[in-house]
């Protein structure tokens, strides 16, 4: 069984930043992309920031230059580091990874941003 346990969410202000951190575990076999997809109540997750396993980049135009997502592979982790914080980006944040050649969804980290 594979799980991925995100952590670091919480309330900052406007213009602050926050790292968000995504663990997969249990018999891992190989991981492929990894993303991260914030949700607001409403509407549909959207992918904001995608790595590859080779560590390819690729972001959403809202945050691009704001946030950036990075992987240790060693450790089976991604994570998103966000500044310049914007009210906007306040919801859900799920990531998500390719394990084993199936997708797999952590349980969502809330982000709040203050104005």
């Amino acid at each position: 069984q594979v799980q991925l346990v995100e952590s670091g969410g919480g309330l900052v202000q406007a213009g602050g930043s926050l790292r968000l951190s995504c663990a997969a575990s249990g018999s891992i076999f190989s991981i492929n992309a990894m993303g991260w997809h914030p949700q607001v109540p409403g509407k549909q997750r959207e992918l904001v920031a995608g790595i590859s396993s080779g560590g390819i980049t690729n972001y959403a135009d809202s945050v691009n230059g704001r946030f950036t997502i990075s992987r240790d592979n060693a450790k089976n982790t991604v994570y998103l580091q966000m500044n310049s914080l914007k009210p906007e980006d306040t919801a859900v944040y799920y990531c998500n990874a390719g394990v084993n050649w199936r997708t797999y969804w952590g349980q969502g980290t809330q982000v709040t941003v203050s104005s």
